[in-house]
């Protein structure tokens, strides 16, 4: 008979490894109480409209990554490949959006995707996001509280905040025509992947990973040149407003992110420590989203970290990070001493936050030959 293995880019955490998890999932949740926020849990499943709705239906998780069925009633439903969506529509169902609401959420994201080094099909993610608050010092708030964590992390120096601005809807689709104008006169310098985004999402071709592809573009248009005043004054007030914390940011003019629901400000924390995957978190305001999943009018910004991302790092860092260490041993041998051993050893730990392993001499020298 075969062996039964894990499936293919979804991994067993191990106990060497959970210390880590453990150091992490604990200095997030202090820094984001520390703010505020509040924790909602979410399904895993939710239906697949939701996502198409939402992400966009051209988007690559939705056209290939999502693990997408049909339950039993013959309702298309879907492993969530991120948690905004879910999150938003939460907050609508509960109807928690009648005050501005700060909430946060963690757990496993499901994509179909390649598995490689920071890359998996099931992997993890924390969540942020804040809604009824639509000025620039929402999104400062939202990029202040990632800086904050990484210095307890001890990774500060290892990631570099990216930012830019996309604008409204409309200041897209005006740079979404002249960008496809320019590119169609130079398709064959585009890559395969370019060429099917030029007509389906040619605004992710800004974050092509191919040099050729990134040289075409130095000569195209540029979406600030596109930008609504509001657009622009708010992101050169977000600016204004990180300088005055001290959090450094580098401004990227190619950075749109892969969802169709920003608008405004968008924003990556990205890394040169783990080679490809080096976005550790990304996030944006999304002003339209709750009203396009059936809600009322509601600004709203978020993020989500990558935790096997910020594992790596921790790991690749020599980030300590108090890893569980046995203080006591209590060794017995016979069946008399075993009785008073258990019972010692549970007295003990009634008394004392240290770790105690309690074990018989017989077992040991059993384990041992």
């Amino acid at each position: 008979m075969s062996e039964i293995t894990a499936i293919r880019g979804m991994n067993d955490i191990l106990p060497g490894e959970t210390a880590y998890w453990q150091f992490l999932e604990r200095t997030v949740a202090g820094v984001l109480a520390s703010y505020g926020y509040g924790e909602i849990r979410l399904p895993i499943v939710e239906k697949t409209a939701l996502f198409k709705r939402s992400i966009g239906e051209v988007t690559d998780i939705v056209e290939k990554e999502m693990y997408t069925f049909d339950d039993r009633n013959g309702d298309s439903i879907t492993l969530r490949p991120e948690g905004t969506a879910g999150c938003v529509r939460a907050a609508i169902q509960q109807g928690l959006l009648t005050t501005p609401q700060r909430l946060w959420y963690s757990g496993p994201i499901f994509r179909y995707e390649r598995p490689q080094k920071g890359r998996q099909r099931q992997f993890h993610q924390t969540g942020v996001e804040a809604f009824g608050i639509a000025t620039p010092d929402m999104d400062a708030e939202m990029i202040l509280l990632c800086a904050r964590l990484w210095r307890q992390l001890g990774l500060v120096e290892y990631i570099e905040l990216q930012l830019n601005s996309i604008g409204t809807a409309a200041a897209r689709a005006a740079f979404r025509t002249a960008l496809v104008d320019f590119l169609q006169a130079r398709v064959d310098l585009l890559d395969e992947d370019s060429q099917r985004r030029l007509h389906s999402n040619p605004l992710r071709i800004l974050d092509s990973k191919n040099p050729q592809v990134q040289a075409v573009l130095d000569d195209g248009p540029s979406l600030e040149d596109f930008l609504d005043e509001e657009s622009k004054a708010d992101f050169t007030r977000l600016c204004e407003l990180l300088e005055a914390a001290g959090v450094k940011y580098v401004v990227n003019r190619r950075l749109v992110r892969g969802l169709d629901y920003y608008n405004k400000t968008v924003f990556e924390w990205v890394t040169d420590k783990l080679g490809a995957q080096g976005t550790v978190c990304g996030g944006g305001r999304y002003d339209g989203l709750v009203e396009q999943l059936g809600g009322k009018s509601t600004p709203a910004v978020g993020c989500a970290m990558g935790m096997e991302r910020l594992v790596l790092l921790l790991k690749e860092q020599g980030v300590a990070v108090g890893a569980p260490t046995v203080d006591v041993y209590v060794v017995a041998v016979g069946s008399e001493a075993e009785r008073i051993a258990l019972v010692t050893a549970e007295a003990l730990r009634e008394n004392s936050p240290i770790c105690i392993l309690c074990c018989t001499l017989g077992a040991a020298v059993s384990k041992a030959s």
